[in-house]
């Protein structure tokens, strides 16, 4: 119903310290917030996932809304008419309270907002980077000692870094090949004892991501095994990013830059990242590994999700794979319904398309 002539737009204005109705630039109404922090803070939680606070609901309810105005998109979306002109603030005359209050109340709900989004999944990730970096530092001290070891056993396989780090370790060298600094000996002796003290901080921290991927993430660690089920929870950085991942980014999770070359159009997509590593697609057929990680991929997506619920081991997951697997095995060598239709025109198929 349209407005009489030099009728007052009435507007809805919601602040920390209250809500009020505004009938062109005079408050016609307020429904002051209560002062305790506690209590303030709870008020700006609602206000951040898009609920109405008591204040807001106590002014709405019951009222002719029809005709009343907002610059708060939150509200518009409670049945008030969205307005990019309606008064933001409150007339200079209200009294505001002490600013001090508004600050302690952040801060509280603030320490709620973290505790709240505490991921317990965070130590998981944590010991999988680490892992990857000692991984990187083991193979940079092996590459020199192969190469240094070697200089006095040319005998030794430069490659062979574990075999290099206890020759060095051990402190002996090859008189007949010339005389021996003893300070350089004993740096490659501790050279040696570091790379050895790397490969058990490795496998220390590879014993406890096995230990723990069972209790933090029983149905992941179920379907792909301990550590890739680790591996996959940082790669999405956290068990609750992971459970809100449809499936087609599951898949391609660790093939990032495979999947952003693709998009620029130097690459065909990547038809799996880390799910290559599960046994059954990396023992598969080139042709059978697009399929098999699209299912893998499917369950794991389901499984992250029970994970997060604390839901227990689901087994039909798994067998769920395995059914596929089996059919996708029982398929090998016949054409595909693609091939089929394309026989007769005597056009290649994309090998992107075709691999999948």
């Amino acid at each position: 119903m349209p407005r009489g002539f030099g009728q007052l737009v009435k507007s809805v204005v919601t602040t920390w310290f209250g809500t009020f109705l505004l009938e062109g630039e005079e408050v016609v109404q307020a429904v002051p917030a209560p002062t305790e922090p506690v209590l303030l803070a709870e008020r700006a939680r609602l206000r951040r996932e898009g609920h109405l606070t008591s204040e807001e609901e106590q002014l709405l309810r019951g009222a002719d809304t029809a005709e009343w105005r907002t610059r708060d998109r939150r509200l518009a979306e409670h049945g008030l008419r969205y307005d990019p002109n309606a008064p933001l603030t409150v007339p200079s005359g209200i009294s505001i309270p002490d600013r001090s209050l508004l600050g302690t109340a952040l801060l509280q709900e603030a320490e709620r907002a973290l505790e709240a989004s505490w991921d317990p999944s965070i130590h998981v990730q944590e010991a999988v980077r680490a892992g990857a970096d000692l991984d990187r530092v083991r193979n940079l001290i092996g590459e020199r000692l192969g190469s240094w070891v070697s200089r006095d056993f040319p005998e030794l396989d430069p490659g062979d870094h574990a075999r290099a780090a206890r020759a060095a370790a051990e402190g002996t060298s090859r008189p007949d090949l010339g005389p021996a600094d003893p300070g350089l000996l004993e740096a490659r002796r501790r050279l040696g004892e570091l790379y050895r003290s790397v490969a058990d901080a490795r496998k220390a921290l590879q014993d406890a991501v096995s230990a723990s991927s069972p209790v933090r993430t029983p149905n992941l660690t179920a379907l792909l095994g301990p550590e890739l089920a680790a591996r996959m929870v940082a790669q999405a950085g956290g068990l609750d990013r992971l459970a809100r991942l449809p499936s087609s980014t599951v898949q391609v999770l660790g093939a990032e830059r495979a999947f952003f070359e693709h998009l620029r159009g130097h690459a065909p997509p990547p038809r799996h990242g880390l799910l290559f590593l599960h046994p059954a697609i990396q023992s598969a057929p080139r042709s059978e590994r697009g399929k098999l990680a699209r299912a893998l991929a499917g369950k794991v997506a389901i499984a992250a999700k029970l994970d997060h619920q604390g839901t227990a081991v689901d087994p039909s997951l798994n067998a769920a794979f395995e059914a596929r697997r089996v059919q996708v095995r029982a398929r090998r060598g016949r054409p595909s319904r693609t091939a089929d239709a394309n026989s007769g025109s005597g056009l290649p198929l994309d090998r992107a398309t075709r691999d999948r």
